[in-house]
């Protein structure tokens, strides 16, 4: 079912990632369901070249994007691209998969 989020139609929830990534298998079902819930595409992109990932802005496995944007406060000063697992810093703690909660912000803007 879908929100009565603004903009629903058309927008666009991303995931990139690299075959063998953990986290991209833990995140993916997540995804899928806010996706759902947020009445938006839900597309996932695989990263294979080093070429790939520096056209791509890509900053590691995995990326979540909504509308082309990154769901990390501060991924727009980044240029560290490249195929290489990505730790997300929030509350003091490393993960590798974004916050929910970044995730969820995204997709209200």
């Amino acid at each position: 079912m879908a929100d009565d989020t603004p903009g629903g139609a058309g927008r666009v929830l991303e995931l990139l990632y690299f075959d063998g990534c953990p986290g991209h298998e833990r995140l993916a079902p997540t995804l899928r369901e806010l996706a759902s819930r947020h009445g938006v595409e839900l597309a996932q992109r695989r990263i294979d070249t080093p070429a790939e990932a520096q056209q791509a802005r890509f900053l590691g496995s995995p990326t979540v994007r909504v509308d082309g944007v990154d769901v990390e406060p501060g991924a727009r000063e980044r240029s560290d691209f490249g195929l290489k697992c990505r730790l997300y810093r929030c509350g003091g703690e490393q993960r590798d998969v974004p916050p929910r909660e970044w995730i969820e912000r995204a997709l209200r803007r």
